[in-house]
């Protein structure tokens, strides 16, 4: 006589035993901790203020953008000195808070040679606005979106505001900050070349 087949349902090494669904969420929110954890390590490492590269930007001193005034400004004018780039906007409060902090910087150290160009990540109007009201001494060039991607290629990966770079006399990158700006900052920075 045949032996008759086994179901599943017979045996009991072949029924999986169901994990508790309070291990298995134990086990999810672990990961998830873990990943969110290697995450912002990555990132704070990554956007400190940290020494970075100092390889030439590609194509930065072909750029030019246009001013609040309507003027054109070109990036080659700043090549040759030290440069402070601070990419912000007027819908971002901290942009706005570290503007008159960068102002001071500017009126401090230009005898140093030192440059400083703002690249408004925003729309004409709310800038000219701004600025019609708070006025900087140094230059304003409207980069609108296309801030973002440079932003990025100075190394803004996340395209965050307010972003600062400090590029060298040599044109490479020095130091380059996501996050609002502070005296120490800049106290740093200032004996950069």
């Amino acid at each position: 006589m045949p032996a008759e087949p086994i179901s599943p349902t017979d045996s009991q090494d072949s029924v999986p035993q169901a994990v508790p669904v309070w291990q298995r969420r134990w086990v999810v929110g672990a990961l998830g901790a873990a990943a969110a954890s290697a995450g912002l390590g990555l990132a704070w490492w990554n956007f400190s203020d940290q020494a970075a590269d100092s390889e030439p930007v590609p194509g930065f001193w072909g750029l030019q953008w246009d001013t609040p005034g309507g003027a054109i400004l070109q990036a080659a004018s700043f090549r040759g000195r030290p440069l402070l780039i601070n990419f912000w906007a007027t819908w971002c409060p901290p942009c706005i808070e570290e503007l008159p902090l960068i102002n001071r910087f500017f009126h401090e150290h230009r005898a140093n040679g030192w440059q400083v160009l703002a690249l408004a990540v925003d729309r004409l109007a709310p800038v000219q606005s701004f600025l019609s009201k708070n006025p900087l001494d140094f230059p304003v060039g409207m980069a609108g979106l296309n801030g973002t991607d440079l932003g990025r290629a100075l190394g803004n990966l996340t395209g965050g505001l307010p972003f600062s770079v400090v590029v060298g006399q040599q044109g490479g990158v020095l130091k380059r900050k996501l996050g609002r700006l502070t005296e120490a900052d800049l106290g740093v920075w200032s004996r950069l070349k």
